[in-house]
């Protein structure tokens, strides 16, 4: 009986779980006007999936043959532009930080550039995305 219970409770905590981390990124989120004529001014025309992240909106789309993403806080400015790009146009130094540290495959890369100008490289591997500086300098691993 006690392994009844066990096993109840576990299945109950795993759906909170995961309905909690839902909530944190909503997809197809309800864009705020500000945010999409932002979008619009930049990329005329374009159509968007969006997903509301925390307080922020981030659209994904493809762009003259690109795939990119953006993200804007809610008040429509800027905070950064992502672009696809292939794993051979990373910085020197992140292929061989990758296989040294044991991270996995490179699955996706991509170029990232802040508002402020500051720009990261990104490759997706098996624990997340692992961030590089411009001189291929690990930054840090978000996780999933």
């Amino acid at each position: 009986m006690k392994k009844i219970i066990l096993a109840m409770a576990l299945a109950g905590l795993s759906t909170f779980a995961y309905s909690q981390e839902k909530k944190d990124k909503k997809e197809g989120a309800e864009v705020p006007a500000v945010v999409e004529k932002a979008f619009q001014k930049a990329y005329p025309g374009t159509k968007a999936k969006w997903e509301k992240e925390d307080e922020k909106y981030e659209a994904g789309f493809k762009y003259k043959g690109q795939e990119m993403s953006v993200l804007y806080n809610s008040q429509g400015i800027l905070e950064e532009k992502e672009t696809e790009i292939s794993a051979k146009l990373l910085p020197a130094g992140v292929t061989s930080y990758i296989a040294k540290n044991k991270l996995g495959k490179i699955k996706e890369a991509a170029k990232i550039v802040k508002a402020d100008g500051t720009i990261l490289y990104e490759a997706e591997v098996d624990g997340g995305d692992a961030l590089f500086n411009t001189k291929g300098e690990f930054v840090k691993l978000q996780k999933d």
